[in-house]
């Protein structure tokens, strides 16, 4: 079984949270009840769009594993106007403090028709902001706001559209369906 789920912001990515006891938060829990399915790969609490959950070891490691070199693709909005010096920058790889990174696919574009975050990014009118598209082949943490920070462009919204030929589209925030 394979399950495509539109994780939302502020959600963990994974079914218990157990370093807040007092506070719990989000988790995939409150959104997901079916036994025996668990993640394959992460997507960070700041990160929404599609998370894949599965019951099956085999095609987990297939997906999450970066030997394999499943493409990610996200939307990324970020502050500042992206330029083709830091678009070509991407586009051969950055060298981040765990080493340097495999060349991601990136484009700038319009700004995508996507669902409200809540709660919405912080607009600041002396800021100018732009969205990227970028796709990568590894899974480091936290890696494309790490990536998009060095070539000085601050990651403010990371969707992640698709993973390998499955993608979020269609679904809302919350929302699973089985592939």
């Amino acid at each position: 079984m394979l399950i495509l789920f539109n994780k939302p912001h502020g959600v963990l990515s994974q079914f218990t949270d157990k370093g807040n006891a007092d506070s719990p938060r989000a988790t995939l829990s409150d959104y997901i009840d079916l036994p025996g399915v668990y993640p394959a790969g992460r997507l960070d609490r700041d990160s929404e769009g599609l998370l894949l959950l599965t019951d099956d070891g085999r095609l987990q490691a297939r997906i999450a594993n970066p030997k394999f070199r499943k493409p990610k693709t996200y939307l990324v909005q970020v502050e500042g106007d992206p330029g083709e010096e830091q678009l070509a920058q991407l586009r051969q790889g950055v060298t981040l403090k765990d080493g340097p990174t495999r060349p991601a696919k990136v484009r700038r574009v319009a700004p995508p028709d996507l669902w409200p975050r809540v709660p919405p990014v912080r607009y600041r009118k002396s800021v100018h902001d732009g969205w990227i598209e970028m796709t990568i082949s590894e899974g480091r943490n936290r890696q494309v706001r790490r990536m998009t920070a060095h070539v000085g462009l601050p990651c403010l919204r990371l969707v992640r559209w698709s993973v390998g030929d499955w993608s979020v589209d269609g679904l809302a925030p919350g929302e699973w369906r089985e592939a």
